[in-house]
Formats: C-alpha cells, sequence, structure tokens
C-alpha cells in the first residue's frame, strides 16, 4: 500500500464514487434549490432515524478509545448528532407541517436500516480502527458536499436548503472531520494489520452515503410490503 497516510490513499480509492454523489440529482437539485419538497421531508425523517445509530457508534468509540482526547471527541460528537444535527431536522419537519402521525407512517428505508446496521455491527464486532474508518465517511463526504454547495449557491438569495447547507460547511464541522482523519491516519499507521479491515469499512460506509441519498430520491420502500399487509 506504499507509504501514504491512510486518508489521502482511500478518497483516492473512493474519488469516482464521491464524484458520483456530487453528482447525484438529490444533491444537484439540491444545489439548485429545485429539490423536491417531499425527497427532502424523506431524507430528513430517515437521516433522523441514522443519527440515532451514528451517535451510539460514535459513543462505542469514546468508549473503546484509549486516548482520553479521542474519548472525549467521540463523546462529544455523538452529543452533537443527538441535540445538534437532530434540531436541524427538527426545524424542516416544523416547516414542512410534518406531524408525529406523518413521520411515523414512513417506514425505515431498507438503506437507512442497512446502513445504521452496519455501523452498530462493526461498532460492537470490530476493532477501534476498523470503526474510526466507518465513522469517518459520514462526517468527510458531508462536509466535502456541503463546502461545495456552499461555494455553488452563495449567489442563491433565501435558498430553501440553506440551512442544511450551512450546517455541513461550517468551520467547526470542517475542524471535527479534520480530527478524525487525523485519528484515522494515526491509527492505520500504527496498527498496520488494521489498514486493509479500516479500508474496507471506509469504502463500505461510502458506498452507503451514495445508497443514502439515491433512496431518498426515489423515495425508497420496501418492495416485500405488500405481502405483510
Amino acid at each position: 500500500m506504499g507509504d501514504a497516510a491512510f486518508c489521502d490513499e482511500v478518497w483516492e480509492r473512493a474519488a469516482k464514487l464521491v464524484r458520483a454523489i456530487h453528482d447525484h440529482p438529490f444533491n444537484t437539485e439540491l444545489g439548485a434549490g429545485t429539490l423536491d419538497r417531499d425527497r427532502f421531508a424523506f431524507y430528513i425523517v430517515q437521516d433522523a432515524r441514522y443519527l440515532v445509530a451514528f451517535a451510539k457508534a460514535l459513543a462505542t468509540a469514546s468508549v473503546r478509545a484509549a486516548n482520553p482526547e479521542e474519548a472525549a471527541f467521540f463523546a462529544q460528537g455523538a452529543h452533537t448528532a443527538l441535540v445538534v444535527e437532530r434540531s436541524l431536522h427538527a426545524g424542516y419537519v416544523e416547516e414542512f407541517g410534518l406531524s408525529a402521525e406523518d413521520i411515523e407512517g414512513i417506514a425505515t428505508s431498507p438503506t437507512c436500516l442497512g446502513y445504521s446496521s452496519f455501523l452498530q455491527a462493526t461498532a460492537l464486532a470490530e476493532p477501534y480502527p476498523v470503526l474510526v474508518a466507518a465513522l469517518l465517511p459520514c462526517f468527510w463526504v458531508y462536509q466535502d458536499v456541503g463546502t461545495a454547495l456552499l461555494q455553488s449557491t452563495a449567489h442563491i438569495e433565501d435558498h430553501p436548503y440553506r440551512a442544511w447547507i450551512s450546517t455541513y460547511s461550517d468551520p467547526d464541522f470542517a475542524a471535527s472531520v479534520e480530527q478524525v482523519k487525523s485519528i484515522a491516519d494515526r491509527l492505520a499507521a500504527a496498527e498496520g494489520e488494521s489498514r486493509e479491515a479500516m479500508t474496507a469499512a471506509f469504502l463500505r460506509a461510502t458506498e452507503y452515503e451514495w445508497l443514502f441519498w439515491d433512496s431518498a430520491w426515489r423515495r425508497e420502500t420496501w418492495p416485500t410490503a405488500r405481502w405483510l399487509t
């Protein structure tokens, strides 16, 4: 694998996939401000559910971290996922006029369940370095997309999704991304035998990032549901 830093290597390997995420119609229309509100509402509901699993995985990383600074960082990340990001979702839920019944009527999508289950299984069954690698795309890809959208939408006044874009292009969020990257690079260098598994976990989670936006675009349902009603 050479002497490249872990994050440089995996980002290069995922480059085409990350480009596909940027080019996905969900994100291009979100950037243009023309994304169908029903699609975004579906995304918000699914993402709020995913964030619970993501926060639990972050909390597990905090417990398993030997470094006290890393433990504190991941604990704070779990708090942010549950409080700060969910407040963003709550604002859109209120704006869209979604009732509790509306939200309950939207089933957790197969992709949301799959991504959530992948993170929770990794948190419980894989070594700490692999867990960090699996968590990294949710930080890094969102920051990459948010920053690109901020640059491309600066001229659009009253953008309907400005709050979402601002959250993930915020300098404080970028600093968190850099910290996770630094932790991942350190772990990959210190525990070379885990690097292959870390790479696999990073790439799988990045695949789930694309799938998550695609599922929101399609408002994914369970094709088997018709046999269970």
